[in-house]
Order: C-alpha cells, then sequence, then structure tokens
C-alpha cells in the first residue's frame, strides 16, 4: 500500500508539472501576440493622424444681408392671430356665388379643382373642408363645435389697424393677436373693423396702449415676374418665420366665380398659418397679402398667391371709412371667363366683352343691352377683355352715370346707365340643385350631345325660370359638345344667335351646320335658378 500510494504521489506531481509547464507557455504566447498587436495598433493610430489638420472655426465674415436686414425690420409688425368660433353645423357646405361683370362659368363640375372649398382647404382648416372639430355626426344633425383656427396679419398703422385675411376672422366668436415682439403672454383681443369677402381681406383693430410698428406698404404694379419676395408669418404656429422666393407670375386669376381675386403667384414658401401675413420685396414693402395656395393634401407644394398691395390699399381705405365697407359698381351683365374665338366670329367682334346674361331688371337690362351685345368701352374708355370691364364698372360710385360703348349687329352705338351698387343687386342670387333632364335615350345629335325638351312639369320640378330651351341628357365624351364646355343638365337657349325653344329647334340647326362651322351655344348651366346664361362653343370638327 505504501508503495502503491508513493507511486501515486509521484505521478500526480509529473501531471501537475506538466500542466503548469503548458499554462505558462500559453500565456507566454498570448502575452507575446498581444504585445504584438498592441504594438501594430499604436503603430497605425499615430501613422493615420500624423497628417491631420486641426479644424478652426473661422473668423465672422460679412454675408449678404439683405434678406435678414428686411426680416429684421418686418418681422415687429406681424402678428400672429388665433381665433375661436361656434360651429353651428360643421357639415354644411355652401356653392359659391353668382357673378356680375366677371366670369359667367357656371356652377358644378369642380371635384377635381385643387381650388375648391378656396377658404376650407388653405387656412383655417383641413384638407377637404370641415376644420377643427369638424368631425362626427351627419349632416343636420351634427352639434355644435368649437373650431380654432390659426392665421397672421400685419399692422399698417400705429394705432393697431391690422390687415388680414377675411376667412381668418370671418364669424368668429374670439379674436386674439399675439404681436412677434412681446411675450408669449402678452395677448390683445382684436375687434373687427370691416371684412370684403369678394377680396377675402379684412381690417381689425387691437388698444395696445402705445404705438405699434406699422409695415410700409409699396406699389405691387411695380412686381415683375422674377422678382425676389419674402413671406412672413406663423405657418403651424411657428411664429416669426420668414420664407423666400420669387414672383412667379402676376395677374393670376385662380378661382372660378370670384372676379375680384387677381392674384401675385410666389414659390416662397406659404403654408397653414400664413394667411393674412405679408409678401414683401426688396425695398421691405408690403407688396401683397398672403391668401392660397395650391394643394392637393393641404400643404405647401411650390406654389402661393397673395393679394396685391394696390388692391388691398383700395379696400383697406373704404373698410376704415364710416360705412365699415366696400362700394362696387355694377350694371348687371355676365360674361365668359375665358374669351372664345368662336364667340367673337359668330358675333363679329374682335375685342371687348360680349353679354352671355343680363340680370332682369337691372340696370343694363332697363337701358335696353341685350344678350349679344358686346361692351367695347366704358366712359369713352376702350375695354378689352373682362378684367378691365370688372374693373372699370366696380370703380363707378353706385348711383352715378356711365356711358357704355357697345356693338349689336355690326354696328356701333352707346347708352348712358346708372349704375347700381353690386352687393344689392346680386344679393338674392342662388346657388341651385343640379337640373337633370327625365329618364330615357333620345336620339344623339352630331354634336355629342342628347337633348330633352321642357316641359311645364320639368321646369316645375327642377326650378327652371322658364320652358325655353333644351335640357342636355347626355355628353359623349370627346364629342363636340363635350370640347365645347356642355355638361349634363346645361339648359341651351340659342345656337348661334338662333332661339331654341324645343327639340324641334335643336335638330333644325343642328343639320345646319356643317364640318369647320363655328357653332356658339347660349348656355343657362346646370344648377342656375335664374336667367344666366354662359356662351359655349368651338368649331365643328
Amino acid at each position: 500500500m505504501d508503495s502503491q500510494a508513493a507511486g501515486f504521489r509521484q505521478r500526480f506531481k509529473a501531471n501537475r508539472f506538466a500542466s503548469t509547464v503548458v499554462i505558462l507557455a500559453t500565456l507566454s504566447l498570448g502575452i507575446l501576440i498581444g504585445t504584438v498587436v498592441s504594438g501594430a495598433v499604436k503603430g497605425n493610430q499615430q501613422s493615420g493622424s500624423a497628417d491631420a489638420t486641426p479644424l478652426k472655426v473661422p473668423s465672422p465674415v460679412q454675408m449678404s444681408n439683405q434678406f435678414s436686414s428686411i426680416a429684421r425690420e418686418l418681422e415687429p409688425s406681424v402678428v400672429n392671430i388665433n381665433t375661436e368660433t361656434t360651429l353651428k353645423n360643421p357639415h354644411r357646405r355652401m356653392m359659391p356665388p353668382g357673378q356680375d361683370e366677371g366670369p359667367g362659368g357656371g356652377g358644378g363640375g369642380d371635384e377635381d379643382n385643387p381650388f375648391q372649398d378656396f377658404f376650407n382647404r388653405f387656412f383655417g382648416g383641413q384638407p377637404g373642408g370641415g376644420g377643427q372639430g369638424g368631425q362626427g355626426g351627419q349632416f343636420g344633425g351634427a352639434p355644435d363645435m368649437r373650431e380654432r383656427s390659426l392665421g397672421s396679419g400685419v399692422i399698417v398703422d400705429p394705432k393697431g389697424y391690422i390687415l388680414t385675411n377675411n376667412h381668418v376672422v370671418e364669424k368668429a366668436d374670439k379674436i386674439r393677436v399675439n404681436l412677434m415682439g412681446d411675450p408669449e403672454t402678452v395677448t390683445y383681443t382684436a375687434t373687427v373693423i370691416g371684412t370684403d369677402a369678394e377680396t377675402d381681406l379684412a381690417v381689425i383693430k387691437i388698444d395696445a396702449k402705445k404705438a405699434l410698428p406699422a409695415a410700409k406698404l409699396g406699389n405691387s404694379d411695380s412686381m415683375n415676374v422674377g422678382d425676389w419676395v419674402l413671406a412672413i408669418g406663423s405657418p403651424f404656429g411657428l411664429n416669426e418665420t420668414v420664407t423666400a422666393g420669387i414672383v412667379s407670375a402676376i395677374g393670376r386669376n385662380i378661382v372660378p366665380n370670384r372676379q375680384f381675386e387677381s392674384f401675385i403667384q410666389t414659390d416662397a414658401a406659404i403654408n397653414p398659418g400664413n394667411s393674412g401675413g405679408p409678401l414683401v420685396n426688396m425695398n421691405g414693402e408690403v407688396i401683397g397679402i398672403n391668401t392660397a395656395i395650391y394643394t392637393s393634401g393641404g400643404g405647401y407644394q411650390g406654389v402661393g398667391f397673395a393679394m396685391p398691395s394696390n388692391t388691398v390699399v383700395n379696400v383697406y381705405n373704404q373698410l376704415i371709412g364710416p360705412e365699415h365697407k366696400v362700394s362696387r359698381g355694377s350694371i348687371g351683365v355676365q360674361f365668359n371667363a375665358v374669351p372664345n374665338p368662336a364667340v367673337a366670329r359668330v358675333y363679329g367682334v374682335n375685342s371687348g366683352v360680349t353679354i352671355a346674361s343680363i340680370t332682369p331688371n337691372g340696370p343694363a337690362e332697363k337701358a335696353g343691352l341685350k344678350t349679344g351685345d358686346t361692351i367695347i368701352s366704358v366712359n369713352g374708355k376702350p375695354v378689352k377683355n373682362g378684367d378691365e370691364l370688372v374693373a372699370d364698372i366696380s370703380a363707378l360710385k353706385p348711383g352715378t352715370q356711365a356711358k357704355i360703348g357697345y356693338i349689336r349687329g355690326g354696328k356701333e352705338q352707346s347708352v348712358e346707365i346708372t349704375i347700381a351698387d353690386r352687393s344689392k343687386l346680386f344679393a338674392a342670387r342662388l346657388g341651385g340643385e343640379e337640373a337633370q333632364g327625365e329618364e330615357g335615350q333620345p336620339e344623339e345629335s352630331k354634336f355629342g350631345v342628347t337633348v330633352k325638351g321642357i316641359t311645364p312639369d320639368l321646369a316645375q320640378r327642377y326650378q327652371l325660370p322658364n320652358t325655353k330651351g333644351v335640357i342636355v341628357q347626355d355628353v359623349k365624351p370627346d364629342g363636340f359638345g363635350d370640347t365645347a364646355g356642355l355638361s349634363r343638365g346645361d339648359v341651351i337657349l340659342e345656337i348661334n344667335k338662333q332661339a331654341v325653344n324645343n327639340e324641334d329647334d335643336f335638330r333644325r340647326i343642328e343639320t345646319q351646320t356643317k364640318s369647320g362651322q363655328d357653332v356658339v351655344f347660349l348656355v343657362r348651366p346646370r344648377g342656375t335658378r335664374d336667367n344666366s346664361t354662359v356662351f359655349m362653343g368651338g368649331t365643328l370638327p
């Protein structure tokens, strides 16, 4: 046993010695490898940074400061506007008003128009209309809701008079104003001095108990396409935001049936909350009030619009007057939004504005003007297009006399007309339901439309003023009627100055027309409850 134990102890010692040798060898090898690697890494770090140059902050250099100096000068006069409004029925939507001395494009067909729902979609509301709080409930049964909207404005008088957009403050129960130079806790309550829906402008006032910094207005007629401009406001509630761009176009008309809105177009970024803020030129002058954007999603897409300062000044001066409203003259006529060469050829005129509709018992009708007459002058001043006619007539004071020159049957004539107040003359004009023909499939004409005579029952059913004309039942896609502008529900009253009282008249005139001939329809657009008419036409293929 002793000899066995002694042998075991010897083998154990031998094994332990061998294990110790292996461990020591392994540690030595590891240390050696680590030393080599560490040396290599240290060597790479030292060689990789040896030629590096330390970074330095450069000394301040005076850059071009025109934008920044203009921004510093104008920002104190730009204000943030918050409003609260009680919505009696948040889902109710109204059709646009009719128009006089302006484009008579008719209603309907604007579903794909990016400018539809002008006030709801751009500023103070969510895309698609409704504004904040406009969800829940059905039409006619929705409860009252509180809507909060955001906009901007610009101080134009040290006494606290502020220019902004009508849709920013329209029907607001409370209007709160924050000055950009004051702490956010300082809020002023504003009162409305006057509004003008035609130009979407408003004047409000705050009592700040001190003289306020007022912006200087410039002459918008001096602006040219390509000129630099700045837009200042509070987009999305971000106060003191300044964006830069150029004038993209001038005299831009973007919304049908709003003939007093001719805008400066710009690519300076304008977003919800900018509405009512100033568009500024490089002299630090306000040359426009930011009003609208072109959008499909509610945000900036590179196209914005501002009401020119020359229009703004005219409206402002009337709104601060004793009556606090804008008075515009009218003679009670309508004409096509876009001049149609076929109309000019059929009616034998090269310039002027051909009357498409006359307001019953209005100044033009009382003076003897008729549909188809072409107005060529106002008080001796030539009229070339609808914009000029609108400007000349609306600038006249209601109650005054105007000499209107016109062409009838190729002969120049003139007549004295008493100017009416446009707001009173057209106060009763309404939109209406879409008029449609009875069921059935009448024979299609070579004009690419099917029509139906108007019976007394149809006139009563669709609230038509009378039984004259024929109702368009259907329109062939890409046919002549389609390209001319006809739509289902339109009432055709004349073709090439010939009366269309029934289907027989329509067919008779149709058979007389030939390929290459100009064809002009006198139409009462669908949904029109009064006698408003427009011209539609073109050259028959």
